[in-house]
């Protein structure tokens, strides 16, 4: 169940947390994780499945809250 949180103007808003995923050349793959309530939970299933994601020819995953980008992560091992 996603989480809401007041946005000060009397209505709720969902608050979701969701990866994206890129490819060699930074672009975009099909498909995303689905949504987390946090960003604890987003990152302890990306902790879990990382190797997965790599394995399907995912380099990089990019946590997002809604629209808002929080940041892009490696998956490769460094200097690859």
């Amino acid at each position: 169940m996603p989480l809401t949180a007041s946005n000060g103007h009397g209505r709720d808003d969902t608050m979701a947390w969701v990866w994206r995923y890129e490819g060699v050349s930074g672009q975009k793959q099909l498909g995303g994780s689905e949504a987390f309530p946090s960003q604890s939970d987003a990152e302890s299933w990306l902790g879990q499945t990382w190797r997965d994601l790599v394995a399907a020819g995912v380099v990089a995953a990019v946590l997002v809250e809604d629209d808002r980008v929080e940041y892009r992560m490696s998956l490769l091992p460094a200097g690859e």
